[in-house]
């Protein structure tokens, strides 16, 4: 807290009256008195002893945010401590009844009020409200500012997927069985050889040169890039990432990703640790259980391709269902586990590939897919030996149920204005 109040003196935006407030309170650490901190900063002993006051009360809340929340949030709270108290104000305009209906248009549809639009904006919303006479006259600041209070934000949005699971009890038993391998893996490989392996491609990565070169930054200035580029074709990624060990251990640079190329590049991962038992974590794309890979995974352990029968006819090949209970088997030296469908963030390869997607691909220029190639390669190279490691897994499939603690309070939230709780209280 100290450091940050510290740092308060360098922000040009920020009001004097809390600057001020912040160099009473680092007074006060040297343990000088109110009335030589009154005459330091030539104000009232009186406006010291309130503000130190303030910051005793609200100490054990900062305490508890600096503990438990990243500093930004700590910052944001100091200078909400520093700030002048609640006003009553003037008496409000609009009832209680007309603010939440203000919420409530914000909530429906633009569609629905004849407007062909996805989102409102604060504009829209005011001369929403006027049509359909629930208030006056309304302007769009104060629109806004009725919905910063509430927390509602119309115009963002975040995406999710509904998952096409017909049965909730497989797809709880698929995720737990996912998270328990993850769980497992340090074990399994000390004491019986086994290593548990995330596998999955990333495709489609274009290989775009940039017309122009890049203009690198400089002091008060950002890098710039040009924004048209010649395309050289694309080129498809397959990794497999060691969940114990924490590093790429096997990548596939192609043009192509078929259900060979995957059967090639498990054959090529086995064949870094042939003695060793292995679990590959993929999920539900059709050429990761299909004819190629069973009979890859089948020649490995030694079976006879005479007995995996006829693809769509009998025995193992037949079908889908039979070709994932073979590489599913836990008799086997090599062995799938699948995530439920849609739930591909389970595979802890994903965060692999969202680095390679931020530091190589967002940004890069590539003069050819050789040249895209070969910096893939580096970059994987690069991140083995810098900032991979094993990732911390803790999730278990099922959702915690430990609530977090209520924390203390700061002053500024013990005397929030009435009227604002019964808003809350309203809408809520």
């Amino acid at each position: 807290m100290y450091n940050i109040l510290n740092d308060l003196g360098n922000r040009r935006m920020l009001e004097q009256s809390i600057l001020l407030r912040a160099q009473m309170i680092l007074l006060a650490f040297k343990k000088l008195q109110n009335i030589r901190i009154a005459e330091i900063l030539c104000v009232e002993r009186h406006c010291v002893g309130r503000w130190r006051k303030r910051w005793q009360a609200s100490v054990d809340a900062l305490l508890s945010i600096e503990m438990s929340e990243p500093r930004a949030c700590l910052e944001r709270a100091i200078i909400d401590v520093l700030r002048d108290a609640h006003r009553s104000g003037s008496p409000g305009k609009f009832s209680a009844e007309q603010v939440v209906q203000v919420i409530a248009t914000a909530c429906e549809k633009p569609e629905s009020c004849g407007r062909p639009v996805e989102t409102w904006t604060g504009r829209e919303l005011a001369d929403e409200l006027q049509i359909r006479s629930i208030v006056s006259s309304i302007s769009t600041s104060r629109v806004n500012q009725l919905l910063r209070r509430v927390g509602l934000q119309p115009h963002r949005r975040k995406y999710w997927c509904f998952t096409t699971e017909k049965d909730p009890k497989q797809f709880q038993s698929q995720v737990e069985e996912v998270c328990q391998i993850y769980l497992n893996a340090s074990l399994a490989q000390s004491q019986h050889n086994t290593r548990t392996v995330c596998v999955d491609e990333m495709t489609s990565l274009q290989a775009n040169q940039r017309r122009a070169p890049t203009k690198r930054p400089l002091p008060g200035q950002i890098a710039k890039i040009e924004c048209q580029y010649n395309r050289h074709g694309t080129l498809s990624l397959t990794g497999s990432w060691d969940v114990v060990a924490g590093q790429m251990i096997q990548t596939t640079i192609d043009e192509t990703r078929n259900a060979k190329d995957f059967a090639a590049h498990i054959k090529r991962t086995v064949a870094t640790d042939p003695s060793s038992n292995w679990i590959f974590v993929a999920d539900n794309l059709n050429t990761h259980y299909s004819e190629p890979i069973v009979r890859a995974v089948a020649e490995m352990l030694g079976v006879d391709q005479k007995t995996l029968g006829k693809k769509k006819r009998h025995g193992v090949l037949a079908s889908m269902k039979s070709r994932r209970e073979f590489l599913t088997d836990h008799r086997h030296k090599i062995r799938f586990v699948f995530t439920p469908k849609h739930s591909s963030w389970l595979n802890q390869i994903e965060v692999v590939f969202g680095s390679i997607a931020k530091r190589v691909m967002r940004h890069g220029s590539f003069d050819s897919k050789q040249d895209l190639k070969q910096k893939l390669i580096s970059f994987v190279d690069y991140f083995n030996k810098t900032y991979a490691k094993p990732m911390n897994w803790t999730y278990t499939g099922k959702p915690t149920t430990i609530l977090k603690p209520n924390r203390p309070r700061t002053w500024r939230e013990y005397t929030q204005p009435k009227k604002l709780k019964q808003l809350l209280a309203l809408v809520a």
